[in-house]
């Protein structure tokens, strides 16, 4: 006797779980409610110990087609997978940005502002090629992209040359990378620069393992912490000698008499290490023969840094 022979289930397409993939769909119900652009937005690197927080965002319209095939949210994609895909979505939708905030801003105004900075350069980026954007989808349930009613010299202090004054309207939604094209997309744009950011940073600090763990809690940064402390480009208003395990770990204590040059030291540093990673990407990835204006990348990196 013999059993009936279970059907092969389908191959999952490389690099991705075999889940859905994300659409158009919440983008063309904005645009036919009577947005012109939209645009999908997603950060990188909220909870990493070293290296910025960055923030990709990817504009459509009613005329944007869909998706290059693969997209999904980044996390879900193999690194290979990531960086085939860069290619196709600078080429895909009106305009795409990825704006960038470092460590010592992080530490001087807190995360969520920091996120809100890199938000709002990459907009400033887009705004050059296709105007304000009418509405932003925002992956998660906090609008932190919104500004708030602040103190007028941190208004100041915070301030990005070139994005808009009015803000856009935010609409939250949780697994946003997961739904819209358009978020996902913006999620892989941002954690390949930032990858590549984290990797050029590695070589001028091998021991934290940068390459490898980006930045992030992995065995290999938080023992480098414990023997060496933090360096320059640790977020270091986070209690970082504790993850390590190790209460007395030694490194350059921000903040006193020493705190502005460390700061500007770390800016500097950064701003070079940004410049020659987007010099490189731009060689290696940007499309030949584009339409000019037809869509931005990073940017100038003293735009992105501000």
């Amino acid at each position: 006797m013999t059993s009936a022979r279970r059907p092969t289930p389908p191959r999952k397409a490389a690099g991705t779980t075999g889940r859905r993939a994300p659409t158009l769909r919440h983008e063309r119900a904005l645009v036919s409610a009577g947005a012109r652009l939209v645009a999908g937005m997603d950060e990188v690197g909220r909870g990493a110990l070293a290296g910025p927080v960055s923030v990709g965002v990817v504009v459509v319209d009613a005329a944007t087609r869909t998706a290059p095939k693969g997209v999904a949210d980044s996390k879900l994609l193999t690194p290979v997978a990531r960086e085939a895909l860069v290619p196709q979505l600078q080429r895909w939708g009106v305009a795409w940005a990825v704006g960038h905030a470092g460590p010592a801003e992080i530490d001087a105004h807190g995360i969520v502002a920091a996120l809100r900075l890199a938000g709002r350069r990459a907009l400033a980026q887009v705004r050059r090629v296709c105007g304000d954007v009418d509405v932003v989808l925002l992956d998660g349930s906090h609008d932190w992209l919104s500004r708030r009613q602040v103190d007028l010299f941190e208004a100041a202090d915070l301030d990005v040359d070139g994005a808009p004054d009015t803000d856009p309207t935010v609409r939250t939604m949780v697994k946003a990378d997961l739904q819209c094209a358009s978020v996902a997309a913006a999620s892989v744009l941002a954690k390949v620069e930032r990858d590549m950011l984290l990797s050029r940073l590695a070589r001028q600090y091998p021991v934290y393992a940068w390459d490898q763990n980006k930045g992030y809690s992995a065995p290999a940064h938080l023992e480098a912490l414990r023997r060496h402390g933090t360096t320059p480009q640790h977020r270091r208003s986070w209690n970082l000698s504790a993850l390590a395990g190790d209460p007395a770990a030694g490194g350059v204590a921000a903040g006193g008499a020493a705190g502005a040059g460390v700061a500007a030291a770390q800016a500097a540093q950064f701003g070079e290490v940004v410049a020659e990673t987007l010099d490189v990407a731009a060689d290696a990835q940007a499309p030949d023969g584009r339409a000019a204006g037809a869509r931005v990348g990073p940017g100038e990196p003293g735009t992105d840094l501000g």
